[in-house]
């Protein structure tokens, strides 16, 4: 038998769990997970070409969106969602 707990868990304690489908289709999960979270002022060119091939990149790119999570996602860097919502946020205004 399955309890539900209440609060509902957080969200990357639950994904952490029980991963979205897309995430099984992405390429990332063959590679050292090291290259996606560069040192601030490293390099994300090399996460960033693995991105430009994943077939599941703009459903990576959609989750990240929605939180603040740390490393290159959906192709992007931090600095670069936050000026994409930043943009996204004036055009809608």
């Amino acid at each position: 038998m399955t309890v539900a707990s209440w609060p509902p868990r957080p969200r990357d304690d639950y994904h952490r769990f029980y991963p979205p489908s897309w995430m099984e289709f992405a390429l990332c999960a063959q590679v050292d997970p090291e290259i996606f979270f560069p040192d601030k002022g490293g390099r994300a060119e090399p996460a960033k070409r693995i991105c430009r091939a994943c077939p599941v990149r703009a459903q990576c790119l959609d989750y990240a969106m929605g939180g603040d999570d740390f490393g290159v996602w959906g192709g992007m860097t931090e600095r670069e969602r936050r000026t994409l919502k930043r943009d996204m946020r004036r055009k809608v205004a």
